[in-house]
């Protein structure tokens, strides 16, 4: 199956400008496909903001400002934004997966309100989502 627009979740941007990992080529790899119109890719602005919440709670804004601003360039015009509708539906979403994280509802409600079925993400929780399909970065070359 063939990724029609795919989610970048925070996690990409972070372990590809991150320390060492397993998953750090995986996740540059994704975003070189993203930079070269390999993956037609979004976001939207809570990913920026755990960006920034992530490197000012460690004390490494330099970083963190680093990674946030590299990750704008690369989405320009392809970031959306968080509306009231997108709230509601994450609150609605709330009822029907009541142990997930707000963070994923809210990204999960705009990716249903942007009709987007697919997210690049590590974490393996997303799965259990029935609206979306998660696509670890390790494997993304087999939904080009």
């Amino acid at each position: 199956m063939k990724i029609d627009r795919a989610f970048i979740d925070t996690n990409i941007p972070m372990y590809a400008a991150g320390k060492d990992h397993p998953l750090k080529i995986a996740c540059i790899n994704i975003l070189h496909a993203v930079a070269e119109g390999k993956i037609r890719a979004c976001s939207d602005a809570e990913v920026f903001q755990e960006i920034l919440h992530r490197f000012l709670f460690v004390n490494d804004a330099t970083t963190g400002f680093r990674i946030f601003d590299n990750f704008n360039v690369l989405m320009k015009g392809w970031v959306l934004p968080i509306t009231i509708d997108d709230a509601y539906k994450a609150r609605q979403l709330a009822e029907k997966y009541p142990r997930a994280r707000a963070r994923d509802l809210l990204h999960l409600a705009v990716m249903i309100n942007h009709d987007v079925k697919d997210i690049i993400s590590t974490d393996a929780h997303f799965e259990k989502f029935q609206e979306v399909r998660r696509i670890p970065p390790e494997k993304h070359k087999d939904f080009m």
